[in-house]
Order: C-alpha cells, then sequence, then structure tokens
C-alpha cells in the first residue's frame, strides 16, 4: 500500500508523545487532559449516541 505523508507524520508524533511517558495509557491520557485545559480552544462535550435495541418481528 502507499505511504500517506500525512499519516506517517501524526503516527511519528503518537509514538514521540507514547515514548515520553514509556507508554503508560494513563500518563498519555493525564497529559492531553492537562493540554486540553491550557488550550485557548472551546472543548466540545456530545452526549453520547443511544443504540437502540432491535424490535422483534
Amino acid at each position: 500500500m502507499k505511504s500517506d505523508p500525512i499519516v506517517d507524520e501524526v503516527r511519528k508524533a503518537r509514538e514521540v508523545h507514547a515514548a515520553k511517558f514509556n507508554y503508560d495509557l494513563s500518563a498519555i491520557c493525564a497529559d492531553l487532559k492537562k493540554k486540553e485545559k491550557e488550550s485557548a480552544h472551546p472543548v466540545v462535550s456530545r452526549p453520547p449516541k443511544l443504540r437502540l435495541k432491535p424490535t422483534g418481528s
């Protein structure tokens, strides 16, 4: 498959960020939440989508 340079760049950044926290998912998430709070950009939270149970016919 042909390589996409944008995808490659995102994957490299993700790898560097994960390595910085020794691949500890809790530490990675805590850092991302910290960056989110420090950002001047608005954060949008949406309620989860409800999944309706199929009706039996």
